[in-house]
């Protein structure tokens, strides 16, 4: 998977530029909201979704150095931090730890974490929308990809699969309700981050159906793969604390399956999506490597 390790890479480098653009600088007023926004968004993450969005993008017959999906992803990457964060705190998942250093709340307070959090909400909006008009997209555009954002975010998506993974804590779940969290909690994002490139590049709507195909498979193949590394890997392997899932006892798809089984689920869910584009006609290139890299990383 080095191509996806390099992929990665070069997004994260152009990502974390065009959010070092956008974000106000800690020397800027009003200056401990700012601190606490880049202490969060810049905390070394990989940029998967980011990556995705350019990925689908470039499948449409866009360029990696165009603005219009660079813009995307840094939206919504701070949509992606504000999930984050408030995963973290002590009324969610309770951890001191992510991306292998201290969680917002922990370096600064619940109220203050819990309040950049929701901050970064309509920072995303603004960056969509200020990137539309300096780009130039139609008012039609810009209004899908806001939605497509904010639902996958919202009840509908990330938000009421988190609800029903608290929800969950100390029950035991079928596969299929299992399923049904996880499609919202993690793979509503993911599957957004496909319908966002194709947005961008005005992508018809058989490509966008097969773009989100993709995206909802290999979103539910993301949620496994960490899964199995929550039960297998270390601490310091994921930069968060590794184990939790059983301490919380949460229902995973390493308690259902096993993770061997867990592990050949995630193979084929990753396999189905690039099937998705090819069926389509869709070039699955980059989106190819960044499936494979999803099942397969180590962290």
């Amino acid at each position: 998977m080095s191509d996806a390790r390099e992929y990665l890479k070069r997004v994260s480098e152009t990502v974390d530029a065009t959010l070092e653009q956008l974000l106000p600088s800690e020397a800027s007023y009003p200056h401990s909201i700012h601190k606490l926004m880049r202490y969060s968004t810049f905390a070394g993450g990989k940029r998967v979704r980011p990556s995705l969005i350019m990925a689908a993008y470039e499948a449409c017959g866009g360029s990696f150095g165009d603005e219009k999906p660079r813009f995307a992803g840094a939206a919504f990457e701070m949509l992606h931090t504000f999930s984050l964060i408030h995963d973290d705190l002590p009324c969610m998942d309770n951890d001191d730890l992510r991306r292998g250093r201290p969680t917002t709340h922990r370096v600064f307070d619940v109220p203050t974490a819990t309040r950049v959090g929701f901050l970064l909400v309509p920072v995303a909006g603004m960056v969509l929308a200020q990137a539309a008009r300096d780009l130039a997209l139609s008012e039609e555009v810009l209004g899908r990809m806001a939605s497509e954002l904010f639902t996958a975010g919202g009840i509908e998506g990330m938000v009421g699969g988190q609800w029903l993974d608290l929800e969950a804590e100390g029950r035991s779940l079928d596969r299929d309700e299992l399923v049904r969290v996880h499609r919202g909690k993690t793979g509503a994002l993911i599957r957004a981050t496909c319908i966002l490139g194709g947005l961008a590049a005005e992508a018809s709507p058989a490509v966008l159906e097969a773009l989100g195909a993709y995206g909802r498979d290999v979103g539910l193949a993301f949620q496994i793969a960490d899964d199995v590394l929550d039960a297998t890997s270390t601490s310091e392997q994921l930069g968060k604390s590794a184990g939790k899932d059983a301490a919380s006892r949460k229902s995973t798809y390493v308690g259902v399956l096993g993770v061997e089984a867990a592990r050949e689920e995630a193979a084929v869910l990753a396999a189905q999506a690039v099937d998705h584009l090819e069926s389509a006609g869709v070039p699955s290139g980059a989106l190819a490597s960044l499936a494979g890299y999803i099942v397969s990383r180590q962290s």
